[in-house]
């Protein structure tokens, strides 16, 4: 019998064959993407998305008549432009009330460059949104069958989704810029002094003349209509949610215009006395005050008075004008609601009937 050689644990793993490297496993490669391969899926992303809704990207192109009197001059014309969205095939399009409010005469420039005259159909300055529509007069059949876009559902944005707007910006024409959805659920104040709820915030750049132009998913569908930007600030830019944008168009469609409810009184908001707020047991410790009232207006005639301190509206708290704007709908134009105010320390209960807000 032969002798026996033991074999050492490090023998014994170097007799084994390996067939995929010499090297111990710890010393393997990890398999990682490539940046090219991310890159490259990202500006797939993008173009993909810029070749669907570039189409219905439209240049808008304004002027206005302003009156002056400067020797035998008496009215200047200026001009302005913006971005809008076809979102019918027979040329309905969405865009900024400002950019085309009180305009006396509204073009709209296709992305193939054809220009047609356009008219409004209606604007709301208080969600900075209105609907144009090329005249079909001049579009003749081929208004019928125009590149729509497909509007999409605010509500299912994500923060950090990846976003892209298309618009005009200085009149350069179809220009695209990419981010994210930096923030949701901003307030934003409009021109007409009321806040827009529920404002996307993105860092996609946007400069004069975006205003009006579709923010988009990467699924090519149109989810906020591009409104405004903040000067001073680099990557804080704001769109209107495309669910508030259907909502308005709809009702622009039927009627032409958003019927609002109002008051009738100019208001300022007011901390409330400590011993006020504990006496009526009341939450919060603001309320508005009547700071004016409007002769033969509703609030009027409900005996409200100047000084009088609003804290509850239909059962609601009210601690600010724009709860006030909030529960002002349409709804409550000639509908008898309940008003609670404070007057000389004193809780007084009112019935007031608002009235349809003027100049709508």
């Amino acid at each position: 019998m032969g002798t026996v050689i033991p074999i050492s644990n490090q023998d014994r793993y170097r007799s084994q064959p390996n067939n995929n490297s010499s090297r111990p496993l710890a010393d393997q490669p990890t398999a990682e993407p490539h940046d090219g391969a991310l890159l490259d899926a990202y500006s797939a992303a993008v173009i993909e998305v810029v070749d669907k809704i570039s189409p219905t990207v439209v240049k808008i192109e304004v002027s206005h008549h302003i009156p002056r009197r400067r020797g035998n001059q008496r009215e200047e014309n200026i001009s302005g432009s913006g971005s809008g969205v076809i979102f019918t095939p027979d040329g309905f399009i969405l865009t900024n009330s400002h950019v085309v409010h009180k305009a006396a005469a509204i073009s709209a420039t296709l992305s193939d460059g054809r220009n047609f005259k356009a008219s409004l159909i209606g604007d709301d300055p208080f969600t900075d949104l209105a609907v144009i529509r090329i005249d079909p007069a001049f579009g003749g059949a081929g208004m019928q069958n125009l590149p729509a876009a497909i509007l999409g559902d605010s509500q299912a944005i994500r923060i950090g989704q990846l976003v892209i707007a298309i618009g005009n910006p200085f009149g350069f024409q179809a220009t695209v810029t990419a981010g994210v959805v930096s923030a949701l659920g901003r307030s934003l104040r409009s021109g007409g002094g009321r806040l827009i709820d529920n404002v996307i915030q993105t860092d996609a750049a946007l400069n004069p003349g975006n205003s009006g132009g579709p923010l988009v998913n990467s699924r090519g569908e149109v989810i906020g209509i591009n409104t405004a930007m903040i000067p001073w600030a680099q990557g804080i830019c704001f769109s209107i949610p495309v669910n508030t944008a259907k909502f308005i168009a709809a009702r622009l469609m039927k009627d032409g215009r958003i019927t609002r409810a109002c008051l009738g009184i100019g208001g300022q908001v007011l901390d409330i006395a400590k011993p006020a707020l504990r006496a009526h047991q009341l939450t919060g410790s603001r309320g508005v005050m009547i700071a004016s009232i409007e002769h033969g207006g509703a609030a009027e005639k409900a005996g409200s008075l100047e000084g009088d301190v609003i804290i509850d509206f239909n059962d609601t708290r009210v601690e600010s004008i724009d709860d006030l704007h909030r529960l002002l709908t349409s709804d409550m134009i000639g509908r008898e609601v309940h008003l609670t105010v404070l007057r000389m320390e004193k809780k007084i209960a009112l019935v007031i009937v608002p009235e349809e807000l003027p100049g709508q």
